[in-house]
């Protein structure tokens, strides 16, 4: 019965954070009411015994452990807790000799609270740091225990979700209402994977890191080279689109590859632009930053999906040459072209969302890292760019295949006449 309202508490969770992605002040007191009931469902879990008992519940975005001591409980070490690779070391001996004999403690860690409670929130003196939130949000409590006083202070082993920087500053935090504080926790010791804190009261938990924007981020020169090599781009690619409007009439040739060509990159690096630009008021609303992402990749394919049709049809020219009349039959109409340019990497997008929604939004608006999510735009490129590289090198044998023969043929002229 507790796993089901556990359950609800957690969908209603994801449910908010798709609804109010934009909205900071809500998710935290969301958040709240989240951490608050999660608490009381989790208490109940928690009975009477002479001696102890362990009890783990895992679900989707949610694991925990119940740990419980009685009057007759012989334990020779501190219990250790261990939830979504984070342990707890807590005195509940100590702890249960001030409650007549009886203890119990909840250790929970979410999955998807730091989207709640954002890393954003800790509390500092310098606001130009960059805040990553570098563990997963873990809680403790102490459920039907009088007496909550710590005997001694807790210690918290956490596992690194990100990479850290060397230059970035660690602190383990505890969340206080609206935001998070480093009062009463310090940091024991880290390394490249993990950071031991020790906090002397129990709550919410998590590890900050502070970094500076990096050179790369805040350089003016380099965002206005961007910025105008860019608008350059585009300037170029309308005016070869308006070409091709004027001189329509005039041209034979197949152009639907060209111009879709064009329009795709045109809205891409547009977008592209805009996003960049306005990137620090588009980055809090995640749901368009990630539609941005969905809608970047989609141009990117477009256009590399137009290279090769524009290779192919080359290959089909080529082919052609010998021929005294080129058969336009063989090439499909610009309608078979455009649903072909579009609908894959349509596809694609569509199987990339499908395999893993939340792979679009990253800091910069783009593809994730996360579960090689990026391959869904390299991979394609790849074969893209392998199956030009085959075309070119077999329109470059039928080229002197054809000049060859070309010449051959103007040599028997010559000898006839």
């Amino acid at each position: 019965m507790v796993e089901t309202f556990l359950g609800m508490v957690l969908n209603a969770q994801e449910q908010l954070l798709k609804v109010e992605a934009g909205n900071p002040e809500k998710l935290v007191s969301y958040g709240n009411a989240v951490l608050n009931k999660t608490e009381k469902l989790v208490s109940t879990l928690v009975t009477p015994t002479k001696t102890s008992y362990s009890l783990n519940i895992s679900l989707n975005g949610l694991e925990l452990q119940v740990f419980a001591v009685g009057p007759e409980a012989s334990m020779k070490e501190i219990p250790q807790l261990s939830v979504n690779s984070t342990q707890m070391e807590i005195d509940l001996i100590q702890i249960s000799e001030n409650n007549k004999g009886s203890a119990a403690v909840a250790f929970m860690s979410y999955s998807n609270m730091d989207n709640m409670l954002k890393p954003s929130f800790f509390n500092t003196t310098d606001n130009d740091t960059v805040k990553t939130m570098m563990s997963t949000v873990v809680s403790a409590t102490l459920p039907k225990t009088n007496n909550t006083r710590l005997t001694k202070p807790v210690n918290f082993t956490m596992k690194h979700i990100e990479e850290t920087d060397p230059n970035g500053t660690l602190s383990c935090v505890y969340w206080k209402k609206t935001e998070w504080v480093v009062d009463g926790c310090y940091l024991v010791q880290t390394n490249s994977s993990h950071t031991v804190c020790s906090c002397v009261h129990l709550s919410t938990f998590a590890l900050i890191m502070q970094t500076k924007p990096s050179a790369e981020t805040s350089d003016f020169h380099l965002d206005l080279l961007n910025t105008v090599l860019v608008s350059v781009g585009l300037v170029f690619l309308s005016l070869t689109l308006l070409t091709f409007a004027i001189c329509r009439r005039h041209l034979r040739m197949n152009n639907t590859p060209r111009i879709n060509l064009c329009i795709s990159l045109l809205l891409a690096h547009l977008i592209f632009l805009l996003t960049q630009s306005y990137l620090n008021y588009i980055q809090p609303l995640e749901m368009l930053c990630a539609v941005l992402a969905g809608v970047l990749h989609f141009l990117f394919l477009s256009a590399f999906v137009w290279m090769l049709i524009e290779a192919v049809l080359l290959l089909i020219s080529v082919k052609n040459l010998r021929k005294i009349r080129s058969k336009q039959k063989e090439v499909l109409g610009w309608k078979c072209l455009v649903i072909i340019g579009y609908v894959i990497p349509l596809v694609v997008v569509g199987v990339s969302v499908g395999l893993f929604p939340g792979g679009y939004g990253s800091k910069q608006c783009w593809l994730k890292m996360e579960r090689g999510f990026n391959y869904s735009f390299l991979a394609p490129v790849c074969v893209i760019l392998s199956v030009n590289v085959i075309i070119f090198v077999v329109i470059l044998f039928m080229m002197r295949s054809a000049l060859a023969a070309l010449n051959s043929s103007h040599s028997q002229i010559n000898q006839t006449k």
